[in-house]
């Protein structure tokens, strides 16, 4: 699908896996639009050429608003990417008592219904727009994580919320398919996101030395690749892609 002349959302746009993508999208003549929150839009290094919208990707509303001011730039939108997510961890039962159904609420919330709430309501607004010659209108690209295969201790959480994101990729394949809207997930391991960036070099080697080969972390710009081969290949639809280097999670 051609990029160039179209609009792109990108959940969570403002760093890590959503702000390589901004970057990819943008650096192929797609205005793109990322969304992210007040706070990660102040501290992030915005690329130039990138739009970023103040979005709790839970807020109905939020995410309606901004795929209006993406649907009316004067150009289709045709691409999403959702990137935002959270990854809090805690077990089952732990020394404080059972885990925190709250926290388990809010990771769902977020990493599940965020990324439905966003694959709805812009897949609604690519339905509107007029087909190219192939019948394409667009591609969503959501992202699950190992996780969602291999969780580990204390990953009760963010393993469910990402296994909703794999079991969520064929049905919105085939109930987008009559406009023609294509949807894959990509499946990450170990990248370097600003989440790893906290920890000793010390414990980032420890990650990298179980990864098969390459042995070492995955980079956000993998991703990125990964996506765009996802939005030019036009027969790859339904399919979650796991981006791990053959890694397969330890209990912990």
């Amino acid at each position: 699908m051609e990029l160039r002349a179209t609009a792109a959302i990108v959940t969570g746009g403002a760093s890590g896996l959503g702000a390589a993508s901004a970057a990819a999208l943008t650096e192929r003549g797609a205005s793109v639009f990322a969304l992210d929150l007040p706070a990660s839009i102040e501290s992030a290094a915005q690329f130039p050429g990138v739009t970023y919208l103040a979005t709790d990707v839970t807020k109905p509303d939020d995410v309606r608003n901004a795929v209006t001011i993406a649907s009316h730039s004067g150009v289709p939108l045709r691409t999403v990417i959702n990137c935002a997510g959270i990854g809090p961890s805690m077990r089952i039962v732990g020394r404080k008592g059972a885990h925190d159904l709250d926290m388990y609420a809010t990771v769902i919330g977020v990493n599940l219904i965020g990324t439905f709430n966003v694959l709805a309501t812009a897949a609604e607004a690519i339905a509107a727009t007029e087909a190219d010659s192939d019948g394409q209108r667009g591609v969503i690209i959501n992202t699950a994580s190992v996780a969602a295969y291999d969780g580990q201790i204390g990953q009760a959480a963010y393993a469910s919320s990402k296994g909703g994101i794999v079991a969520l990729t064929l049905p919105a394949a085939r109930d987008l398919a009559q406009y023609g809207i294509r949807v894959c997930t990509i499946a990450p391991g170990i990248v370097e996101t600003p989440m790893l960036a906290t920890v000793s070099e010390e414990f980032r080697a420890g990650l990298a030395a179980g990864i098969p080969f390459p042995q070492r972390l995955g980079r956000p710009d993998e991703y990125s690749q990964l996506a765009l081969a996802i939005i030019d290949h036009d027969y790859l639809n339904g399919e979650v892609i796991r981006m791990d280097g053959a890694l397969r999670m330890a209990p912990r």
